[in-house]
């Protein structure tokens, strides 16, 4: 969970990803920052997310982005 976090501070780090229950619906991640957000997912864990699963409600809280990291078998680095 702290790299995801790292991540999402890395790309908006004028946020406090942890205080939000709904990233989209509190206006802290659009679908541009949810591609850019993919890409980086993708260096760091060595993934590569389907776009059938790049949409804003895998992308809407810290427990679904890493819900959909461990779908990739990546559990222990989450």
């Amino acid at each position: 969970m702290k790299k995801i976090i790292d991540i999402l501070q890395e790309l908006r780090p004028e946020f406090d990803f942890t205080t939000s229950e709904d990233y989209i619906e509190d206006g802290m991640l659009d679908s541009l920052d949810i591609v850019s957000l993919v890409s980086m997912m993708d260096k760091e864990f060595g993934i590569s997310i389907k776009g059938r699963e790049i949409v804003p409600e895998n992308f809407s809280s810290l427990a679904k982005i890493q819900a959909l990291v461990k779908k990739y078998g990546v559990a222990d680095e989450v």
